[in-house]
């Protein structure tokens, strides 16, 4: 085939490609070109997810109305004027393609006036071609309408995913640039409903209280270090307070949020030890270096970077995260409302021995605080039967007590047993609930006085689409205010649990997997109520507790896994253990 030129048209497509990829783009190319541009106020508004209009107005500096149409050419800008200025950027943008590339698929609109002019400009373009300029009043500032998002580009259209996934991703992005730039005012808005709205007064933690709520903000610790020029600053979560996964991490650098393992990794390493494995902390780190030591000019969005000298900066950010936290464990955070959240002292361990389903004379009556907190869901204590009725797939156990607050140790026939007693927990509450569920006898327990959780927005508008699937379940959840809701029952089952901590872990939960809940099968989402809710690992449970467990995990039916697959208990036969006695020869 011969070698010919692309045309325009095709070129501008191709280039939109690389910076454009979805609504919420376009909003990350708009809010900063409005941060650049001296914004105090900065105003964003959608329709239908963004797809039929993004409009962002702030009141910067404005654009000349003869430079209008030179704004929209692609490598346009006021930024750099040479290669050496790259390597000593102090603005978000430099590269000239955004507002050439969001005119290239889409309808735009952009309206400007300099402070000092006596009016503005109007232009409008679509497909990349500049239809009109024209004067028009305007207050000083600019407005930016994107309407018809790739409207020209039919399969790119295609390929956006939900309506939900995209506002999510366009809420999670202007909460962490209302965190970074705190002096200036944001507001965002779907149609004529404020989602997100902060004073402008320079309190990061005043906005981490508004999007997480106060009773996550308050525990944060501040980290605030220097070392020969580099500054890093931020809050970060207390060994405590964890998340399932690593989206609540957020890093900005020299005022760009990015994205780079090696930050990450330095943030975890400093957590070296304090965290359960699996659980992540809640971070917001902002790192500023001389402009020469970081490289931005790697990826067309702008979100990845590189450091000319990456391991000083991973051992910085190390050293400094980890000081905090060793500082911020020292101080007294804990207020009353906290304090039930700390673990229960150890009690005393019994050394009684009770043979489940058996013909025991009945254990005496536990008496104290640990007989008065039975387990979420465990059943009401009994007296044992005469006529013994185990699970074919489990043999007769008998207890003997609790290992590392974590495992139930229980003897059978033909050896020892070792439980888990988060994954048996898990098993007895998930057939527990389906079985309910299938008798149609799920009840539910109001709360004396409701919950209020406040979520992030993102967080906000995904729980918001799953109420119908959680009130089947016996979840009564509902809004109370911006991004903040109001638990007013829970299921019976799960009576013993924590109403705010059991709505915020099933929200990280549906993070996880971001199909809609009415998709999926019933027992799917059974094992995931289960599984936050169920007794976690470090946990002392009661004599009585631990019996209780065990009886309830002999009567299900799958008594060998968690809904999850993962084995609640490890089987030592006798003849291993005497093997590793030596009283059988090795084999």
């Amino acid at each position: 085939m011969p070698i010919r030129l692309l045309p325009p048209d095709v070129v501008s497509q191709i280039a939109a490609g690389e910076v454009i990829e979805r609504p919420a783009s376009v909003v990350k190319e708009l809010v900063e070109n409005a941060l650049d541009a001296g914004a105090r106020q900065i105003r964003v508004r959608i329709l239908q997810a963004g797809r039929r209009l993004i409009e962002v107005a702030d009141d910067g500096c404005g654009i000349e109305a003869a430079e209008l149409p030179l704004a929209v050419q692609r490598h346009a800008t006021s930024k750099i004027g040479r290669a050496e200025d790259l390597y000593q950027l102090h603005t978000l943008g430099f590269r000239g393609e955004a507002l050439a590339s969001i005119a290239a698929v889409s309808h735009l609109t952009i309206l400007s006036r300099p402070a000092h002019a006596p009016a503005g400009a109007r232009l409008r373009a679509e497909g990349g071609k500049i239809l009109a300029v024209e004067p028009s009043g305007a207050p000083p500032g600019t407005l930016v309408r994107v309407e018809h998002l790739f409207y020209n580009l039919p399969a790119r259209l295609k390929f956006l995913k939900t309506d939900l996934t995209e506002r999510r991703a366009m809420d999670l992005l202007i909460s962490r640039y209302a965190l970074a730039y705190p002096q200036v005012r944001f507001t965002f808005q779907e149609e004529e409903q404020v989602l997100l709205q902060t004073a402008g007064d320079g309190d990061r933690r005043a906005i981490l209280a508004a999007l997480y709520g106060v009773e996550v903000a308050r525990p944060l610790i501040e980290i605030e270090a220097e070392e020969g020029g580099w500054r890093l600053s931020g809050f970060v979560s207390p060994p405590g307070l964890t998340r399932s996964n690593r989206r609540e991490i957020t890093f900005f650098v020299n005022g760009r949020w990015i994205q780079d393992a090696s930050l990450g990794a330095a943030l975890l390493q400093a957590y070296h030890t304090l965290l359960m494995v699996g659980r992540y902390p809640l971070a917001v780190l902002f790192l500023e270096l001389p402009p020469q030591e970081v490289d931005v000019n790697v990826h067309p969005a702008k979100t990845e970077v590189r450091f000319r000298d990456a391991d000083r900066v991973f051992r910085f950010v190390q050293r400094a995260v980890r000081r905090g936290l060793l500082a911020g464990a020292s101080l007294p955070q804990l207020d009353a409302e906290m304090e039930s959240l700390r673990p229960p002292a150890p009690a005393a361990t019994s050394l009684e021995w009770g043979i489940a389903h058996s013909e025991v004379s009945p254990a005496p009556a536990e008496t104290g605080p640990e007989a008065e907190a039975p387990l979420p869901g465990a059943s009401a204590p009994v007296e044992r039967s005469a006529a013994p009725q185990p699970s074919p797939t489990l043999p007769l156990l008998r207890l003997i007590g609790q290992v590392a607050q974590t495992y139930l140790v229980a003897e059978g026939p033909d050896g020892l047993y070792l439980i888990d007693q988060h994954a048996a927990h898990e098993r007895v509450l998930f057939e527990k609930l389906l079985t309910q569920l299938r008798e149609q006898r799920l009840v539910s327990q109001a709360l004396l006085e409701p919950v209020l959780v406040t979520l992030p927005p993102h967080q906000a508008r995904l729980l918001e689409a799953q109420l119908p699937s959680l009130e089947r379940f016996g979840f009564e959840v509902a809004p109370f205010g911006p991004h903040t809701y109001q638990v007013r029952a829970i299921p019976a089952l799960f009576s013993g649990a924590d109403p705010g901590q059991a709505l915020r872990a099933l929200v990280e939960d549906f993070e996880e997997d971001e199909s809609p809940l009415q998709q999926e099968q019933e027992a799917r989402l059974a094992a995931r109520v289960c599984k936050r809710l169920a007794i976690k690992a470090g946990q002392t449970l009661s004599p009585a507790e631990q019996r209780a467990l065990l009886e309830d995990l002999e009567r299900c039916e799958s008594p060998r896994t968690c809904p999850h697959g993962r084995p609640t208990m490890i089987h030592l036969s006798v003849s291993l253990l005497e093997r590793q006695f030596g009283r059988k020869g090795a084999r």
